[in-house]
């Protein structure tokens, strides 16, 4: 019989854990990726800020809250930075609150600031045709109609290989990782192969 040892060792006296960073580890745990990495930055930056206030994060209020915005405002942070730092704040105290360590969630209702939606989704086709011919002219046109023409994150599109075209059904497809690193299948127009 084999016996299973483990190189972990229980931490010694005087070991303690932050609460507000297991909190963060409990809030962060759910995600991965891009999302990982962007919530884990707005958190440090919601620590950095109540670290140099003197708050302990997990007894902020709502009006250090407004405050914390106030200060991110007055640093000049695009609306939607601002608003997506609130978003996590509030996810982060939300799920405090869920699991007992706050009585209630104090992001809750912070004002945001409004984002306004742009008014432009994406290049109109005379300026696709100009991306794409410029593209062409430089030998980077795989890379273009991929975003242009197939609508590819340009993540997902950096992360292929010619391994991952295949055959489906009679249609030429590619074998992407989207976002929340889910596997697809994404049908290719003619132009791409």
């Amino acid at each position: 019989m084999t016996t299973i040892t483990s190189n972990i060792e229980r931490p010694g006296t005087g070991f303690t854990v932050d609460p507000a960073e297991l909190a963060a580890i409990a809030f962060l745990a759910r995600y991965s990726g891009r999302t990982f990495d962007a919530y884990r930055h707005d958190l440090r930056n919601l620590f950095r800020w109540a670290a140099d206030h003197d708050l302990a994060v997990l007894e902020a209020t709502r009006a250090h809250l407004e405050l914390y915005r106030t200060s991110m405002e007055e640093r000049g942070l695009a609306a939607s930075t601002i608003d997506r730092r609130l978003s996590t704040a509030c996810g982060y105290y939300r799920f405090a609150h869920i699991d007992g360590r706050i009585s209630s969630n104090p992001a809750e209702y912070v004002r945001r600031p409004t984002v306004h939606p742009s008014e432009r989704r994406g290049m109109d086709r005379g300026e696709r045709g100009r991306f794409l011919f410029a593209a062409e002219r430089f030998d980077h046109a795989a890379l273009a109609v991929l975003l242009g023409l197939n609508g590819l994150r340009v993540s997902e599109a950096c992360d292929t290989n010619i391994e991952d075209m295949a055959f489906e059904r009679g249609h030429r497809v590619l074998r992407i990782v989207g976002k929340g690193n889910k596997p697809a299948l994404i049908p290719l127009v003619p132009r791409t192969a």
